[in-house]
């Protein structure tokens, strides 16, 4: 609660700051853009923040999670804490994977179903994939789990860009795309200071239900895309460099 105040009263510093500066510097025209943003971007930006915290959740937690739930261990010296912290690696790699194969099915999704209806099938496909890490016990089938995570990877790292692409002005679009990733730090810093204060509060201290919060969160930033106008003309999918 401490880092959500103090990122709004940044904030509101740096726009009080903006009014006060003179002429056409950079920080002003930054703050400028910023807070003029188009709708669709401001409405992206929510979705942006629900994925990417979904994200940050599987990365800080998924070898917790692994390792307590399907190896027993939670002593990081044991023999069975390393077996089940190497198999993340392995899980980690295998959704790299499917995203490789998720990224030739996408546009043929984006074709069929529209930008925003795509990134909804694929980050529920994601959200289930994490919640399905409580159910399995057996965790050479988490294999399966990591197919639903790599198409909701490839999506998140595309389609919300291409959404993006033809809501803000071509002379700007420089500007909005460094702003627009904005919103993957913030949830990066919300994850990592409110996370574990809500597992310690009301999860008892489990690992596993991070992943299956970072699973609602994914469905969640699905659903808010569906209240971003579809571009007319959208640009073909493409994988954002970061």
């Amino acid at each position: 609660m401490y880092l959500l105040g103090a990122l709004i009263a940044a904030y509101g510093l740096a726009l009080l700051l903006a009014n006060r500066t003179r002429g056409d510097g950079a920080f002003a025209t930054i703050m400028s853009d910023l807070y003029g943003m188009p709708q669709a971007m401001r409405r992206l930006a929510i979705v942006q923040f629900f994925s990417w915290f979904a994200l940050f959740a599987m990365w800080i937690y998924t070898t917790g999670a692994v390792t307590s739930v399907h190896y027993g261990a939670t002593d990081t010296a044991s023999d069975a804490y390393n077996q089940g912290a190497n198999w993340v690696g392995v899980l980690f790699a295998a959704y790299n994977g499917f995203a490789a194969l998720a990224a030739i099915v996408i546009p043929w999704m984006a074709r069929r179903f529209g930008l925003r209806v795509s990134h909804l099938i694929n980050v529920a496909l994601g959200g289930v994939g994490l919640i399905s890490i409580t159910l399995i016990r057996d965790p050479q089938w988490l294999l399966l789990s990591m197919a639903g995570v790599g198409f909701a990877w490839a999506s998140i790292l595309s389609l919300p860009y291409a959404l993006l692409s033809d809501s803000v002005p071509a002379r700007k679009m420089g500007v909005y795309m460094g702003i627009f990733n904005f919103f993957i730090v913030i949830p990066q810093l919300v994850a990592a200071s409110l996370l574990g204060f809500l597992l310690k509060t009301f999860f008892g201290n489990q690992p596993i239900y991070a992943l299956v919060i970072g699973g609602a969160s994914m469905i969640v930033s699905g659903l808010c895309a569906l209240r971003v106008p579809e571009p007319q003309h959208h640009a073909e999918p493409r994988a954002a460099a970061h």
